[in-house]
């Protein structure tokens, strides 16, 4: 049986050709070695190349990192819209009776309210109810209507904040005996061109952080791959409460201004927030 032997130590690979010596003429012993020399060659040359090939890509890699970061911008702004909730409730021993003096006491009131300034188009009606009231005795056991409670709730809409505590006192002078609710807001308009600048201010707020980022490991910001904006919150206040005095009519009735009710707006927080991948070399 003709054997040949590769024997490999380190980097240095010898052929053993013994147990061909024999068999071969001196000639086939001297090609076959030098094919077994130069694939051996070829191959120890590809490895090296590949190490070569391998170090080109990490710098490759290093030339296209990338670092994410956040940002985020707020401001604060003032409300240029108010919604207020006046309701008269009147309570007599027959529906109609009810309802005449409830509406006696709103017509007067919205018409006090429109001498003053409140248009037309500023007001309308959010609630109106009529509803019975019963006798009980003292097991809870439901006898006889004594009466009929009526109310009739408006609600006004307007950009006017100035003439706010006005219109209350005005309303409670005329009659009306509940204020539900003022709400204060921005409008989607004031909202949107606030929130224009502010997407801005916090895609810079975004890159400082990256370039922070970059600095830490030797690196510099060299572009913007994506930016994401989050959306813009805004966060109202809670609803501001009216004051009421026992001279809450002294306005309508020749008070001075000190003597109005105190309503505060405040300020309303509006913020974006952004997402952004920026790359490094």
């Amino acid at each position: 049986m003709v054997g040949i032997k590769c024997i490999r130590i380190g980097n240095i690979t010898t052929v053993d050709l013994s147990d061909v010596h024999n068999v071969l003429p001196t000639l086939a012993i001297f090609s076959l070695a030098l094919f077994l020399c130069i694939n051996i060659t070829f191959q120890d040359s590809a490895v090296v190349a590949q190490g070569v090939a391998g170090n080109n890509s990490i710098d490759s890699t290093n030339a296209n990192s990338t670092v994410f970061a956040t940002g985020s911008a707020f401001t604060r702004l003032a409300p240029d819209r108010v919604l207020i909730s006046i309701g008269v409730e009147s309570t007599d021993k027959t529906a109609n009776e009810a309802l005449s003096l409830n509406s006696e006491l709103m017509n007067n009131i919205i018409s006090d309210l429109r001498s003053i300034g409140l248009k037309p188009n500023e007001t309308r009606t959010s609630i109106f109810n009529i509803f019975p009231l019963y006798n009980y005795t003292e097991s809870g056991t439901r006898l006889n209507v004594s009466g009929f409670t009526v109310t009739n709730t408006v609600q006004i809409e307007s950009s006017n904040l100035d003439n706010v505590s006005q219109w209350i006192d005005t309303a409670v002078a005329s009659g009306a005996n509940s204020i539900n609710s003022i709400d204060f807001s921005v409008t989607e308009k004031k909202l949107e061109d606030t929130r224009s600048r502010l997407i801005t201010d916090a895609i810079d707020n975004a890159k400082q952080k990256a370039e922070v980022a970059a600095s830490a490991v030797q690196l510099s910001i060299t572009g913007v791959e994506s930016i994401v904006v989050d959306g813009t919150t805004n966060i109202p206040p809670l609803p501001p409460q009216p004051f009421f005095r026992e001279s809450a009519s002294a306005s309508a009735q020749g008070g001075t201004a000190s003597d109005s009710t105190p309503i505060i707006p405040g300020e309303q927080e509006a913020s974006v927030s952004v997402s952004g991948i920026f790359s490094m070399g």
